[in-house]
């Protein structure tokens, strides 16, 4: 049987400005361990800004995320602009502030704010082709401006204000322990809190594990 593509949308490279390493890493992980073949991409961009981790403090510096998120793949990546629908069967979008940051305008402008042309052109295709998405930690908040107005069921944990914003632009929010999964059958969208709630990385990979295997399951 062939193995199943699955894309795996990165944003960076840390949890305060690019994608959540853990996060990243867990879901590569068990796509490996359940015979996936993996499809790493981001986009070709400069990152919002960049964080210095140790101090948690914003540094006058430059970084490209694509640059940034091969980090993470090893080198293996694609340019989201080079991705369709037609490459891959699913598209995973792990968690960190890179994906409210780089993926989308949603860490500084909200729901009003935009999402970067190829991940909704890519995320468009996809739910068109009834393909499935999954989304951890603060993914679920871009991937929710993407299919706003139809009624996608998905989790970010528990927070009120994000929980707020994207209830106002018609997403079902359903809070979810760290360790499961929120399944929207209709829509093929898979989500999970993560790092949302923490508060460890053994916490948080049984959801990402559930996450995976159903969205294999399911592509």
């Amino acid at each position: 049987m062939d193995k199943k593509r699955i894309g795996v949308l990165l944003s960076g490279c840390g949890v305060f400005d690019g994608s959540e390493i853990h996060e990243a890493v867990l879901t590569l992980l068990y796509l490996d361990e359940k015979g996936a073949k993996v499809v790493c991409m981001a986009p070709d961009i400069s990152q919002a800004h960049v964080i210095n981790h140790l101090t948690q403090k914003e540094i006058n510096e430059s970084r490209n995320v694509l640059v940034e998120s091969a980090r993470i793949a090893r080198g293996e990546i694609k340019n989201i602009n080079d991705v369709k629908a037609s490459d891959i069967d699913a598209l995973i979008i792990p968690g960190g502030f890179g994906a409210a940051k780089n993926l989308s305008e949603f860490a500084s402008k909200g729901t009003s704010g935009l999402v970067n042309n190829d991940v909704l052109r890519l995320i468009s295709e996809i739910k068109a082709a009834k393909k499935p998405i999954g989304a951890l930690c603060i993914a679920p908040a871009t991937l929710g401006m993407a299919l706003k107005d139809q009624g996608v069921s998905l989790t970010i944990g528990n927070d009120e204000g994000v929980i707020s914003a994207l209830k106002s632009i018609g997403i079902n929010h359903i809070v979810c322990p760290v360790d499961q999964i929120v399944v929207d059958e209709k829509h093929k969208v898979v989500t999970t809190p993560a790092y949302m709630l923490g508060p460890g990385i053994k916490d948080v990979a049984k959801g990402i594990e559930k996450l995976v295997e159903k969205i294999i399951e399911m592509a």
